[in-house]
């Protein structure tokens, strides 16, 4: 894909595979469209890579990885390179975070933020990379024992469609970093920023074959890869049933896996929070992306004393976000990134009510300029559902905030504790005891309190139970894309 027609705004875009550093057609020339989920207009005409494909992308990065053009080079001229693509990254924020919002349906504004974000990751693990050590161990014998960290080799990154090019950040700057090989599949609505970091990488000073990108529409794509000898690590970002999939696939290869899952994540809030600040936090922290984040604090429980109060605080707020053209800087929220998507969570509410919830606000699709496709649901809070109902317990992925009352500690922290996930979380009180208490029975691999923020570039993410497995991000997300060598040395 040539950088004329990546910054074209007015033609349909064409998007070949990259492999090799070269852009190429599908071996089956066999392409398909990716359309903008917000006006619904054709954005780009995208090759659709098959076995084939899959097998020539893997051969290239294995042979890459065993020369040792990449693998080889000292980690600090690594570290370098990637502080580079971190550079430019940034300088083309624009053209990046335009090509992210027409493809999701996203706030421009939040995609320059995602944007930022993908740079960040570079620079941190161009830094980081100074930091992949070993260590000397005493044993009980004369000589010295000690320990490398290696590469694994070729890598699978299997991206979603909510976050394409922050996760695709998140995955390859450490994996490169680690001195492996790398083949992005990104999803089949988000192409588009995969193939162009891609770009970016290669322009940067990563050797071609280093990283590869195979684009495609079918499920197919994302098992032929996992399946294959040759991969040796998937890491891989999405639903909770895919992961499943993964695993299954990848045992008989002994694989290493990494699976950021779906989430259910609890927002507890006590009666001595401040509930205006907390209502203000959750438009953020529920219905940012339009609720399309694993991470969202969809499942609300509140203190019965102020519930009342919150809901109140929290629907004025709601009512509030501006919702429209993604392309204008200044709205809150877009569109979902599909009809099958928007008609899942009118599903999922149509099925609450019949069960006696109640639709305090939203629930409806918008109408408004930039939004003609019909895919945007503005925020939607739901009262009165059973803690066991799906709409408490299932990944709506979609604005929807689920609000459900508890008395004590006790209640609380069962309801939180109420789902087969275990991704992130919001805690609020004013009792530093309690927080402290609290925090320490929840079952999640990450937790704030009195903050909606909890995932920082720096510390480890990763959910526990169904939400996932491993970890990204901090210098675990480094060691994540490490095999652990012990050497033992004679004195004799």
């Amino acid at each position: 894909m040539s950088d004329s027609v990546m910054t074209s705004t007015r033609e349909v875009l064409k998007a070949q595979l990259l492999i090799d550093g070269s852009d190429v057609d599908a071996d089956s020339r066999a392409t398909y469209i990716v359309r903008n989920p917000a006006n619904g207009t054709i954005v780009a005409e995208v090759a659709d890579a098959g076995e084939v494909d899959v097998a020539l992308a893997v051969q290239i990065a294995r042979e890459t990885f065993e020369s040792g053009s990449w693998r080889r080079l000292p980690p600090p001229q690594r570290g370098e390179i990637l502080v580079g693509v971190a550079a430019a990254i940034e300088a083309n924020e624009a053209e990046l975070a335009h090509l992210e919002s027409i493809c999701s349906g996203k706030p421009i504004s939040d995609c320059r933020a995602e944007v930022r974000g993908a740079a960040r990751y570079f620079r941190f693990y161009g830094s980081a990379v100074n930091h992949l050590t070993g260590q000397t161990i005493p044993v009980n014998a004369s000589g010295l024992d000690f320990t490398l960290r290696e590469p694994i080799g070729v890598c699978a990154l299997i991206m979603p469609w909510n976050g394409p090019i922050a996760i695709a950040a998140k995955k390859a700057a450490p994996a490169l970093a680690a001195g492996n090989s790398v083949i992005l599949k990104p999803a089949p609505a988000t192409p588009l920023t995969a193939l162009r970091l891609a770009r970016i990488c290669e322009d940067a000073g990563v050797p071609a074959g280093v990283m590869s990108v195979l684009t495609g529409s079918t499920r197919e794509l994302g098992q032929q890869l996992v399946s294959h000898v040759d991969v040796e690590k998937i890491s891989f970002t999405g639903s909770t049933a895919t992961g499943v999939d993964i695993l299954t696939r990848a045992a008989a290869g002994i694989k290493r896996v990494s699976l950021e899952l779906g989430g259910k994540s609890a927002n507890v809030v006590f009666a001595d929070a401040p509930l205006a600040a907390v209502a203000k936090s959750a438009i953020g922290g529920v219905f940012a992306n339009s609720g399309q984040d694993c991470c969202s604090r969809s499942r609300m429980i509140v203190q019965r004393s102020v519930i009342e109060q919150f809901v109140e605080l929290l629907a004025e707020n709601a009512s509030n976000v501006r919702q429209g053209d993604p392309l204008d800087p200044t709205m809150t929220l877009g569109s979902l990134i599909s009809s099958d998507q928007r008609d899942r969570v009118l599903g999922f509410l149509e099925r609450s009510r019949a069960d006696g919830a109640e639709i305090v606000c939203g629930g409806n699709v918008i109408s408004a300029i930039g939004l003609e496709a019909g895919n945007a649901i503005a925020p939607t809070i739901v009262t009165g559902a059973s803690p066991e109902s799906e709409i408490a317990t299932e990944e709506v992925f979609g604005p929807v905030a689920t609000i459900l009352p508890f008395d004590d500690e006790e209640e609380a922290i069962a309801l939180a504790n109420g789902t087969k996930y275990g991704l992130s979380g919001s805690l609020w009180t004013r009792d530093i005891g309690r927080a402290l208490r609290v925090a320490r029975e929840i079952r999640t691999g990450l937790l704030s309190i009195n903050s909606d923020s909890s995932s920082y570039i720096q510390a480890p993410f990763g959910g526990y139970r169904r939400s996932g497995l491993g970890k990204e991000q901090g210098l675990d997300g480094l060691w994540d894309y490490t095999e652990i060598k012990n050497i033992y040395v004679s004195d004799q």
